[in-house]
């Protein structure tokens, strides 16, 4: 990590770049935070581990709109989300700085605590550099040992790849994390009844509290003033009234981002009630791939959306295939 510090003092000191937008550590060592470095001394509570799972790429719509040009880290699959903001215009590409950084997959707290463990005090082993084989997660009653995998947010076991889509230099090795198929998950609500399925959503979407964490963090909702924000239908309360209102905030929220979304897991990353939100984009990505041919959102900066995007062998409407 001391490399990476490094290259940032050094295009900072240059005036390649006024500001870094990276990762600060947290109160505790496994909930480090996205935050706008600027200067070097501020760069002593920077932080690159394997806890880093928060995608850059929104706050650069922010630092879009500040004096200077802004370095931000992207881990391979957050130049897929970087790419798609830059094709709607969202952020501009003269005012950042891109620094690839390698990923060995990130972690998630809640799966080692699901673990039985508790009490816990640090996690060792999350560094960037080494071997990522396993943790060593010290509680308050002794140590503990996790295996790196066992440990890793559900989105980095079906990895898109390490390849990075979009940079202007690459640090730090990647290490291929991908065991699964994405599509697993949906291919199993698929094969269940319509009332099953019904049954499914209704009660993960009961824990929603509606703290709008899914909607921020989210780099395909970066609309200026947001649906659920207005007043005039009550939907910007934050407890729901009936279950419809609940069910509407996420299906609406998916529609918005179909075609658009890259998959990244933010979404179910920073739900506080633990709700898979990233199954209702699977789904759509799933039906735009079977109807549209293989898309990838993101994946350059130029290709345009099937459902953004008129050809005469497009679906029509009703139509299956």
């Amino acid at each position: 990590m001391q490399r990476l510090i490094d290259r940032m003092k050094e295009l900072l000191a240059d005036g390649t770049v006024v500001r870094v937008l990276g990762w600060k550590k947290g109160d505790l060592g496994y909930n480090p935070e996205p935050h706008f470095f600027n200067s070097a001394e501020e760069l002593d509570d920077f932080i690159y581990d394997g806890f880093c799972g928060a995608n850059l790429s929104k706050y650069m719509i922010k630092g879009s709109n500040l004096e200077g040009k802004t370095l931000i880290l992207l881990k391979p699959c957050d130049t897929y989300s970087f790419n798609q903001l830059l094709k709607e215009h969202r952020v501009l590409r003269d005012k950042v700085y891109i620094i690839g950084v390698g990923c060995k997959g990130k972690l998630d707290i809640e799966k080692i605590k699901a673990q039985g463990i508790k009490g816990i005090t640090s996690v060792k082993g999350a560094e960037i550099s080494g071997k990522c084989d396993e943790l060593t997660v010290e509680t308050v009653y002794g140590e503990k040992k996790v295996a790196y995998k066992d440990a890793m947010l559900e989105r980095c076991h079906v990895c898109k790849g390490k390849e990075h889509k979009i940079y202007d230099e690459l640090l730090l090795d990647s290490t291929d994390t991908c065991d699964g198929d994405r599509f697993t998950d949906v291919d199993i609500i698929e094969g269940l009844t319509p009332e099953e399925k019904f049954e499914y959503f209704r009660k993960e979407l009961s824990k929603c509290i509606r703290c709008n964490a899914c909607r921020n963090v989210c780099p395909a909702c970066s609309c200026r003033k947001c649906v659920f924000d207005s007043n005039k239908f009550d939907s910007e309360q934050k407890a729901n009234v009936d279950p419809f209102e609940e069910s509407m905030f996420h299906i609406i929220r998916a529609f918005h981002v179909a075609g658009r979304c890259t998959d990244c897991g933010e979404c179910s990353r920073v739900c506080p009630q633990g709700i898979p939100l990233h199954l209702f984009n699977r789904k759509f990505i799933k039906d735009i791939n079977e109807y549209y041919g293989e898309y990838i959102a993101g994946e350059d900066a130029e290709t345009k959306g099937p459902l953004t995007d008129y050809t005469l062998v497009d679906l029509e409407p009703g139509e299956r295939r």
